[in-house]
């Protein structure tokens, strides 16, 4: 299964009563094993968890952590970057040249890097004095 197909088949799945905007993220673990996430809304915080926090979050239970390929998408007239909460969390477990794309379900997409989806990425470098 592609990236692609993943994704959009996670974001039918999607739980978005309040906002009623799905977003589907897959992600390429280096083992080559493919993760799916959606976001999920609740009452209380109506903005739910994102898409590509679940991806991760799937691939870590896993036992994997590194990604090789992060794809997302959603219903939206541009292609939908993640949050910078999500956008750190990526950075966390892929390379900076790893491949992010970001499409629409009108096959409109934005293919960029990590480094170039998170610049001045904080790493564990920063906490050296720590």
């Amino acid at each position: 299964m592609s990236l692609l197909q993943a994704a959009k088949d996670v974001r039918e799945k999607a739980y978005a009563p309040y906002s009623r905007f799905k977003v589907g993220a897959a992600i390429r673990g280096a083992d080559g094993a493919i993760y799916q996430g959606c976001n999920v809304e609740n009452v209380a915080y109506p903005e739910g968890t994102c898409a590509e926090a679940g991806a991760i979050a799937a691939m870590v239970a896993a036992g994997e952590t590194r990604i090789a390929e992060v794809f997302v998408i959603a219903d939206s007239p541009s292609p939908v970057p993640p949050c910078g909460g999500c956008r750190q969390k990526i950075a966390e477990f892929a390379a900076p040249d790893v491949r992010v794309t970001l499409a629409t379900t009108d096959g409109l997409e934005k293919v960029m890097t990590v480094a170039e989806l998170l610049p001045g990425l904080f790493t564990s470098q920063h906490m050296d004095r720590s």
